[in-house]
């Protein structure tokens, strides 16, 4: 008897998911879309001396509840919320091994033998135990460097793999438009563009280019479609007041650009969007997604989401057919989607919809190789190759925000008082969604000026007071030291470093009683309303800057945070946001000049709350600011200072003037290094719509950037290529076309720096 046709690794994917879809049950059917469990629960710690693990009953009773499974989620996965640990979890040395354990069981011990699909969180890096993690996306977002994410997230895909996991869901499309939200530090940005260069970058690193997964290379799941960014008053899951230009031209860009590059899945956001939950609308799901983008892959659910949709549809098993009709194909611990198959009995949605988000399932296990190759190595080769990597992204994600041209670099040797709640915490250099690292793992700042100061330096510290509240007691010690040292560094921000005692919403958000969690300050579920740093941290700034000691101020944190102008009171003032394990070194580096500092602002840094939304390419209406402080950001997006000067010249263009059918030129822009020290700038394209588009124009908008390598005294031209990608805009149908009219094509060293050179758009 010869084999099945979908067992046939020659014959092409389609034929081979139509075969193995004709002979499933429903319930298998049901089984393919559910992804209820939390892996976790899939297994347990054996006792003894060696330590091991072994599959638990109740992840039998799941797999033979719908003989087969169609995904289980974070089997490594492990944090507070989880409660796994090193004591008890799956650590490098066991993750292959369990990872093949989980997958013989379903695939020999059920009836047609479709292997599961192991979804991992891999918001910055692998979040499991022993997995390596990278700064945060709005570090990443910081080193305006797609090339060297690309480079770490094919890093992080190759870790998944060799542990036996196959999909990464991964934040990318979700834009920072209110820093009071504290999902901020998984955001690429503010800007569109940006984020869509970063959103292809970890697409084509994770996933590669082929058709076929490599088996180095892993399945990417967007988060979160659409909108999420927007939501009011910064608040997590509430609601968004979108219309869909705001929709299309900010909070779409970056999922397209993931979506052009051949993204695997996306997961559906928890906001609503024009009234239904996203994983409940159709217009976005089926007629946006798959019918105008030609998106053929898989939608998720978010973590309980559909169960949000029973106050829409009446049950459970309404809300699932709810969701699998608008275009969501698999679940995420919710009851809606196990009932799957009684909303079909019930004719509530057909079963030709249930076969196409199995077929989409099916076909991405198909991609991935699973039916060939269910298990991996257990013994696979592991390179520091992914570590150097995350010091590096830690390392050019550093943004010197303001500086009086002589506290940095620190060069000679000298008496360095370290102080400030974040100084010697590594978890806090960490973000949210991080498994416990083992002890000796990474180098907080602390660790890192120690480590770099020249021989013959004094390093002192002091915590000089907590990361939250209005503790004064420890400001005594820390002001002794900074007077008594030639330099004092100041490390202060934010933690979104979950700890034993959280409490955590079924999806794992932080729960907010009142005040901030365990001393988190940022992370999911932790939403400020006010930006301005803890009472703590204020006055500890203001005593030790009071002691007449040059003080730099780094801020390591998650969000931006509105710090006041400390002109006059701190020599230079550094953003490190979350910078990862190593990311202590990588400051230290900067602060005593082994490295330049080059990373960007991704987002604008406000004044104050009070004065949001800040970002840079709002609607250019001509708004006048407000009577008691300005409406501008205290630092604008892109900027960034080096240790030298950088001078630019006026951009020029190799036409003034195209048609809207031709509209291809050069802008290109003349660069000088006018310092005495080498530097990496990064010079940024900024289009400005003067007048002729079918809609308001925005102030300018980001639409490309490079790098340029310039020793002291160099001069570099740089040139961007002006085509219909860069000049397009949205018309009234909401497509891209270039349109009539005039447009100033701007250069500069950021957002609010820019020069500009008139382009006349002409009919065709």
């Amino acid at each position: 008897m010869s084999a099945p046709l979908y067992r046939d690794a020659g014959a092409p994917v389609a034929d081979r998911v139509r075969d193995l879809l004709s002979r499933m049950t429903l319930t298998e059917k049901a089984g393919q879309v559910n992804q209820r469990m939390y892996g976790w629960d899939a297994y347990e710690r054996t006792a003894g001396a060696q330590g091991g693990h072994r599959l638990t009953d109740a992840f039998r009773a799941e797999v033979a509840a719908f003989d087969g499974m169609g995904a289980l989620y974070g089997l490594q996965r492990a944090d507070p919320w989880s409660g796994v640990t090193f004591a008890d979890g799956i650590t490098a040395a066991d993750a292959a091994r369990v990872a093949n354990a989980v997958q013989r069981h379903v695939v020999t011990g059920t009836r047609l033998g479709i292997p599961v699909l192991l979804v991992e969180e891999v918001p910055h890096g692998h979040q499991a135990l022993d997995g390596t993690v990278l700064p945060v996306n709005l570090a990443v977002g910081a080193t305006w460097d797609p090339e060297l994410y690309e480079a770490a997230a094919a890093g992080a895909a190759a870790e998944l793999r060799a542990r036996g996991g196959h999909v990464a869901l991964v934040s990318a499309l979700d834009l920072v438009r209110d820093p009071r939200w504290g999902r901020a530090e998984e955001c690429f940005g503010e800007d569109p563009y940006l984020a869509a260069r970063f959103t292809r970058a970890l697409v084509r690193g994770m996933q590669g280019d082929d058709a076929v997964f490599a088996p180095d290379r892993a399945a990417v799941v967007l988060k979160h479609f659409a909108g999420q960014g927007a939501t009011i008053g910064g608040r997590n899951s509430a609601a968004t007041e979108l219309g869909p230009r705001e929709l299309h031209e900010i909070h779409l860009v970056a999922a397209r650009a993931g979506i052009r590059a051949g993204a695997a899945g996306v997961m559906a956001a928890y906001n609503e969007y024009d009234g239904l939950p996203c994983a409940a609308n159709r217009d976005l799901l089926t007629g946006l997604l798959r019918e105008r983008w030609g998106f053929e892959g898989v939608v998720m659910a978010d973590g309980c989401a559909l169960d949000r949709l029973v106050r829409l549809a009446g049950d459970p098993v309404a809300a699932g057919a709810l969701a699998l009709d608008a275009g969501t194909d698999l679940s995420l611990w919710d009851a809606a989607f196990p009932r799957i198959a009684e909303a079909v009995e019930r004719g509530l949605v057909s079963e030709q919809a249930l076969d196409a988000a199995v077929a989409r399932v099916l076909t991405l296990k198909f991609r991935l190789g699973l039916f060939e190759r269910p298990y991996v190595d257990e013994e696979p080769e592991r390179t520091p190759v992914l570590r150097e990597l995350s010091e590096r992204l830690g390392r050019e994600s550093v943004v010197l925000l303001s500086h009086d041209g002589t506290t940095l670099p620190m060069t000679a040797a000298s008496r360095v008082a370290v102080i400030g709640p974040g100084a010697a915490s590594l978890p806090r250099q960490l973000g949210d969604y991080t498994a416990p690292q083992r002890p000796g793992t990474g180098l907080t700042v602390l660790d890192g000026i120690r480590a770099v100061a020249p021989p013959g330096s004094e390093v002192t510290y002091a915590r000089g007071c907590e990361l939250v509240g209005g503790d004064l007691g420890g400001i005594p010690e820390a002001v002794a030291l900074a007077a008594a040292a030639d330099t004092a560094v100041l490390v202060l921000g934010g933690s979104s470093a979950r700890e034993a005692d959280t409490r955590f919403e079924s999806n794992g958000a932080a729960v907010v009683a009142s005040g901030a969690p365990a001393g988190m300050t940022c992370g999911e579920g932790v939403d400020l309303a006010e930006l301005s740093l803890p009472e703590g941290q204020s006055a500890l700034l203001d005593a030790v800057a009071a002691t007449g000691t040059p003080v730099v101020v780094v801020l390591v944190q998650g969000r931006p945070h509105a710090v006041p102008e400390l002109s006059g009171r701190a020599g230079a003032v550094l953003s490190a946001w979350y910078p990862g394990p190593w990311g202590g070194r990588a400051v230290a580096d900067i602060l005593f000049g082994r490295a330049e500092p080059v990373g960007r602002l991704p987002v604008s840094v406000p004044r104050s709350a009070a004065q949001l939304p800040v970002f840079y390419n709002a609607k250019d209406h001509g708004y006048r600011g407000y009577v008691d402080q300005p409406a501008t950001a205290l630092y604008a997006f892109g900027h960034g200072l080096s240790y030298t000067s950088v001078a630019y010249g006026e951009p020029r263009l190799s036409r003034t003037r195209v048609p809207v059918t031709d509209p291809e030129l050069t802008c290109t822009v003349a660069v000088t290094n006018t310092g005495a020290r080498a530097v990496r700038e990064t010079v940024q394209l900024y289009v400005r719509r003067v007048s002729g588009s079918t809609s308001w124009p925005r102030v300018r908008e980001l639409r490309g950037f490079a790098r340029v390598e310039l020793a002291p005294g160099e001069e570099a031209e740089v040139a961007f290529v002006v085509g219909a990608d860069t000049l397009a805009s949205l018309d009234r149908a909401l497509e891209h076309a270039v349109e009539p009219g005039e447009v100033l094509l701007e250069t500069g060293p950021s957002s609010d720096r820019t020069s500009g050179a008139r382009l006349t758009l002409s009919p065709a």
